[in-house]
């Protein structure tokens, strides 16, 4: 009886000990993503959707490129100083195989910023 009280009483000594915090309430959510990293997966995305794949990606310099069928396409991505973010698309080589590629590319970006 004695060991049963004292085991009983170690218990009740750990558990006071615990701390139990609760979280403040209100609202929480993840933070969104900047204007910088829906841009640049949108272009990442607009180029998977015209099967153009990438063949550089530079980040820092907001530059993705791709050649499709001869046609090499460039993304550059660009933060402006209030803030927003510049998207330029630009195709150069054998662009008479395909002159729509550009404007489905853009397309597809848009589609894919939800636009």
């Amino acid at each position: 009886m004695r060991l049963r009280v004292t085991s009983l009483a170690l218990v009740a000594t750990l558990f006071g000990g615990c701390t139990y915090y609760q979280t403040a309430p209100g609202v929480y959510s993840t933070a969104p993503a900047s204007s910088f990293d829906r841009s640049w997966g949108a272009v990442q995305a607009a180029f998977a959707d015209q099967g153009v794949p990438v063949s550089r990606e530079d980040r820092a310099a907001g530059i993705v490129s791709g050649t499709r069928d001869g046609i090499t396409v460039t993304a550059n991505v660009r933060t402006q100083a209030d803030g927003s973010v510049r998207v330029e698309f630009n195709t150069s080589g054998a662009t008479s195989h395909d002159p729509q590629l550009i404007n489905r590319v853009t397309a597809a970006y848009n589609r894919n910023m939800g636009r």
